[in-house]
């Protein structure tokens, strides 16, 4: 086996696997505290990546863009909340399917208005673009370590936030019984839309990440948000512990499996059929796993009563 192609794959299901978590930590917010299933936060994920090629245009520099996007993704998040989202808490899931695929449809063309059909690049600046040498022989993109770097942090931060902070107390308190809250006096609605930017922010945060090793374009967050739903399920529906195991375990079989299974397929059947079935096998993989968590843990990994 070819150890340093190993390291390299594994680092980068790794680093797949925590931009998931960053899309999946805001969904299971927003699902296991406001109990709203919401379709429309890959577009967010999209309205991120897009920010973003139009703040580096503006500004020249990449690292400011990171800093105007989060915040308007925010803002973002925060004004669709309040126009759109506020009077589908009391209404059944299905109403809040339907009314989120809506969403879906009207970023996509507000984006396609806004700036147009053909896809963005987003440059990343020179000390981004070059390549480390971790160990003899094993060179890495440093950007692709910096994004790794960069949602550690955010996952610290979240974890931060949610665990040892008065807004967190709140976050938790919602999640366990909202009526009470209120009852005790807390704005339950601005602490939902608290809850509902800081997730838009995330999912922007790993849009603007994604956005330079990939094409910036109109629909990118809607496969992303099927990986974000499988994630939630296995680690448990509003437990961000359990998003961030199961997005590591989902980013590492993904990217392992695709570099590894065509040698092992290859060793029955020809090179062609493997190197066909083997992403094939990888994708199935993921939800097979899913099958069997299910099948002996039906909350998944992590309730969210634990984390």
């Amino acid at each position: 086996m070819n150890w340093i192609l190993l390291i390299e794959q594994t680092l980068n299901g790794l680093q797949l696997g925590l931009l998931l978590f960053l899309l999946a930590a805001g969904l299971t917010l927003v699902f296991g505290i406001m109990d709203l299933v919401n379709l429309a936060h890959g577009s967010l994920y999209m309205v991120g990546a897009y920010f973003a090629a139009t703040f580096t245009a503006w500004t020249g520099s990449f690292v400011l863009a990171v800093v105007l996007t989060l915040p308007a993704t925010l803002l973002v998040g925060a004004v669709v909340e309040v126009v759109c989202l506020r009077t589908l808490y009391d209404r059944d899931h299905l109403d809040q399917v339907l009314a989120t695929f809506g969403l879906i449809l009207f970023f996509n063309e507000l984006v396609r208005l806004v700036w147009g059909p053909a896809g963005l690049s987003v440059p990343l600046p020179e000390f981004l673009s070059s390549s480390l040498e971790l160990a003899p022989g094993l060179i890495y993109p440093s950007y692709r370590l910096a994004i790794i770097i960069a949602s550690l942090l955010a996952a610290f931060f979240l974890y931060w936030l949610v665990a040892r902070t008065r807004i967190g107390m709140l976050i938790r308190a919602g999640a366990s019984n909202r009526e009470m809250v209120g009852a005790l006096g807390v704005n339950i609605r601005f602490l939902f839309t608290i809850v509902f930017g800081l997730g838009a922010a995330l999912a922007g945060l790993a849009g603007l990440m994604a956005a330079p090793i990939s094409t910036v374009e109109i629909g990118m967050g809607e496969n992303v948000l099927i990986l974000a739903f499988v994630v939630i399920v296995i680690g448990g529906i509003g437990s961000i512990r359990g998003a961030f195991v199961s997005a590591l375990l989902i980013g590492l079989i993904d990217t392992v499996g695709r570099a590894f299974l065509p040698d092992v397929i290859g060793g029955f059947f020809d090179d062609e059929f493997a190197d066909a079935a083997a992403p094939a096998l990888a994708s199935m993989s993921i939800y097979l796993l899913m099958a069997v968590i299910l099948a002996f843990r039906p909350e998944g990994l992590f309730s969210a009563r634990n984390g």
